[in-house]
């Protein structure tokens, strides 16, 4: 007879087995938890961005309460929503007090049609005099005005309700990103300890250097974004108040969302110093082109390096990629949280090729 005995799996079969299983079942969680949090991914990420940057500050403030955690977290929440949140509620009111008035004009050139063109939009290099031309045409009758704004309506209609849609999904998502940190700063030394500790079993010090180069990115970068953005917002807003210029919450708004954008601000100022100047209100238009040159769009050039602690020297190319493809990705938010990420991974980049230089010339 045959003495061989038939073949049984190996221990070491068995447990690759359960290994695989266990990576699968791993998977398979991971995959929950994303399409979970995915519709809230973008307020978590900027939570995370607002609580590492504010940290020192909840630091200082649970030392001033001798300790406690859930008040200073409260009150720093507060604190982040109340500089976040309050430019829309600004602007809203803002914008309901001016309702009226908005829809008078409104009703009032629909009536009457446009006004009559005023000279210098002939003057207005290449399409100057035929801009005069088609405006002349409609002045003051509503018909062919009408007929030419009933081509547009229904496209502005989209427009409207998309801009609409975006702007509510941007706002939610804004406020669950300042109600989030919360929980952050209340639970932050247990996070910041079991993620120092994992990434420490990962990467051992040079994971842990990563960490630091990143946090200390973040803030760089967002003290620098973000601060620059919310000066020059409000003095954009102070010189249109200032000025005459309607709405002028509502283009500090603006100012303050296209402060990242290379050559953002004058985009803003520009075009209300011209609306100054065709309502013949030249000493107002000259006051805000000298605003907006020397105090507005200076910021970014004089205030920036006093608010930035660690900056990263980030090219333009990819702080305009980091506006544009954040505000694609992420929403309006993206404006800031772009830039930010893109900054971050810039700096561990270079941070790990100086590294591995240093070791190759040692």
């Amino acid at each position: 007879m045959n003495d061989q005995q038939p073949l049984r799996p190996s221990v070491s079969t068995g447990g690759r087995i359960e290994q695989w299983i266990t990576l699968a079942v791993l998977i398979v969680l991971i995959a929950g938890c994303y399409l979970v949090l995915q519709p809230f991914l973008t307020a978590v990420i900027w939570a995370i961005v607002l609580c590492c940057t504010t940290w020192p500050a909840f630091t200082r403030l649970q030392r001033a309460l001798r300790g406690r955690v859930t008040l200073p977290a409260l009150l720093l929440t507060l604190a982040v929503a109340f500089v976040l949140l309050a430019p829309f509620v600004i602007v809203g009111i803002s914008l309901a007090e001016n309702a009226n008035q908005l829809l008078a004009v409104g009703n009032r050139m629909i009536a009457e049609g446009p006004p009559e063109p005023p000279a210098w939009v002939a003057q207005i290099p290449l399409v100057g005099e035929r801009v005069q031309a088609y405006w002349a045409s409609i002045a003051h009758d509503s018909a062919s005005f009408l007929a030419d704004l009933a081509k547009y309506i229904q496209p502005l209609q989209a427009l409207a309700l998309a801009s609409g849609a975006a702007l509510a999904h941007g706002v939610l998502q804004l406020a669950l990103s300042v109600l989030i940190p919360f929980f952050f700063y209340r639970d932050g030394h247990a996070l910041s300890q079991r993620l120092n500790a994992s990434v420490g079993r990962i990467a051992a010090d040079r994971g842990l250097h990563l960490v630091a180069v990143a946090v200390s990115t973040m803030r760089g970068v967002v003290y620098g974004i973000l601060g620059t953005a919310l000066a020059q917002g409000v003095l954009a807003a102070v010189g249109f108040w200032l000025a005459g210029v309607p709405a002028a919450p509502l283009l500090g708004l603006a100012t303050f969302f296209l402060s990242p954008v290379p050559i953002g601000p004058p985009l803003v100022w520009a075009p209300a110093a011209f609306w100054l100047f065709a309502n013949d209100h030249a000493g107002w238009g000259a006051f805000i082109l000298i605003w907006g040159v020397a105090v507005v769009s200076s910021v970014d050039n004089f205030i920036k390096p006093l608010i930035i602690s660690r900056g990263s020297n980030l090219p333009f190319i990819l702080v305009l990629l980091g506006v544009l493809g954040g505000v694609i990705a992420f929403g309006f938010i993206g404006v800031f949280l772009g830039p930010t990420l893109l900054a971050i991974g810039f700096e561990l980049i270079h941070d790990w090729s100086e590294e591995r230089r240093r070791i190759a010339t040692s």
